[in-house]
């Protein structure tokens, strides 16, 4: 059998240092990194996503960042197509494809290849659904879709507007569970092989890193950038619902306090780092780097497994 090529994923919560890691990666093993977060596809969204900058890129190629308008829908079909197209294209370059984000089910549809059916949206159950938001609030489909498909509610938050009207309306187009079609897609064998790391970190140290990240991004101007946006777009099908941005929209109408709005955003940064290791720790073939240990022996630990996989392929 044919060897695959390979791609190195490195995925972990947010703040833990993954844009660092991978750029002193890259360097060492002539690689190009392909982002894997489902907000820094977004133009115009920079400092509410930690979007990595040119400086921090360090002269090397970054892929699936800032190409989407924040008014167009992205779905995560679209990413596995786009990064597989970007693997190929680093790959035919002779260069080593490094995959980096936090958003796990990015990561678990690229990694095995799963194929979302096209499911047609009906508009008019979507205004329903919508119009139930409003009257009886978010919590009562969550309810419904937990319901319907309790392992996909289990992988999402409990306010994750698009991703629970995301399940209900799959059932409603195939009569089928979002988890159900997602087994029957994994059936096609991925085209590469993925080596995959986590970032882990000392739960405290990960939170401080966080609070002083989201401090880090108020003096940047992240309430400016969202005034911006507000005023530049009119329709925020996904964009808006993101953390860092969600949060930000209340105080800007004046119903909390600046003080409120930072704690709501780092409290709901740290939830949020929870369910990503939640996520990332259910999968048993991801191997575990120690975050606060020097770049230099995680690069170390990756490239001699890269080496093994590679003397493996040639056996």
């Amino acid at each position: 059998m044919k060897a695959k090529p390979k791609v190195i994923v490195i995925c972990g919560p947010t703040a833990s240092g993954k844009t660092g890691l991978s750029v002193k990666l890259a360097q060492a093993m002539n690689g190009e990194i392909i982002s894997c977060d489902s907000m820094q596809i977004y133009k115009d969204m920079t400092i509410g996503t930690a979007k990595v900058t040119e400086e921090e890129m360090q002269g090397i190629q970054h892929y699936l960042i800032d190409f989407v308008s924040p008014e167009e829908r992205y779905s995560v079909a679209d990413f596995q197509k786009d990064s597989e197209k970007a693997i190929s294209k680093i790959l035919a370059k002779g260069k080593t494809p490094i995959v980096v984000g936090g958003t796990g089910l990015y990561v678990d549809t690229l990694v095995y290849h799963i194929q979302y059916p096209e499911v047609e949206t009906d508009l008019t159950y979507r205004q329903q659904l919508e119009k139930m938001i409003e009257e009886q609030g978010l919590e009562t489909l969550y309810q419904k879709a937990k319901e319907i498909d309790l392992q996909a509610t289990e992988k999402i938050s409990n306010n994750d507007q698009k991703r629970i009207m995301r399940i209900l309306e799959i059932y409603h187009q195939t009569g089928k569970t979002k988890t159900q079609l997602e087994i029957e897609s994994r059936r096609e064998e991925p085209p590469y092989e993925y080596l995959m790391y986590a970032i882990d970190m000392d739960r405290e140290k990960l939170y401080d890193r966080i609070n002083q990240r989201v401090d880090i991004m108020i003096e940047q101007g992240l309430i400016e950038e969202v005034q911006e946006l507000l005023k530049k777009y009119k329709n925020f099908p996904t964009a808006m619902q993101g953390l860092g941005y969600k949060e930000v929209v209340p105080y800007l109408q004046g119903n909390i306090t600046k003080e409120e709005m930072i704690e709501n955003l780092k409290q709901e940064t740290r939830r949020y780092a929870k369910r990503q290791l939640t996520w990332f720790r259910k999968n048993k073939e991801i191997k575990w780097l120690n975050g606060l240990a020097p770049a230099e022996e995680n690069i170390q630990r990756i490239l001699e497994d890269y080496e093994e996989a590679e003397a493996e392929k040639k056996i």
